[in-house]
């Protein structure tokens, strides 16, 4: 394979902006997502996000588009969730919204992009979120 050193930040949110990423399943999700991505041979530097949206840091292989990266995560992790949690005999329904937002890095702008993703609980409870950070589909 060739050398290659690509980072972007992603955004993607749940169904209808639904708070579904509970704090319950929020460590086993991002695991999970970490470890798929490490599957497709990408890199995640930083996932981080709140109840209906999360932010990831990551290197994709030039292999693999972004659309079948993102494609492949958000549909596993919506099967892996729904089959590992219920409620009584209802079932949770989580789902992704349909769409994403991709920014491209320069790896002079990582460690700053893994700040603010790892960060993303205080961004948002101290409204210091960075608007165009946050853009995941093209609403206005």
């Amino acid at each position: 394979m060739a050398f290659w050193r690509l980072y972007y930040h992603l955004i993607w949110a749940t169904k209808e902006r639904q708070p579904l990423i509970t704090h319950d399943k929020e460590a086993e999700l991002y695991n999970y997502i970490i470890g798929k991505a490490d599957f497709l041979n990408s890199i995640i530097h930083a996932i981080g996000g709140i109840e209906d949206h999360i932010h990831l840091i990551a290197s994709i292989p030039p292999s693999l588009s972004i659309a079948d990266f993102v494609k492949n995560i958000k549909g596993s992790s919506t099967h892996f969730l729904n089959q590992n949690y219920h409620i009584s005999n209802n079932a949770i329904i989580f789902g992704w919204q349909r769409g994403y937002g991709v920014l491209s890095l320069g790896s002079k702008q990582l460690d700053n992009a893994v700040s603010y993703v790892r960060n993303q609980k205080n961004h948002h409870s101290q409204g210091t979120a960075i608007a165009s950070l946050e853009k995941h589909d093209d609403e206005a």
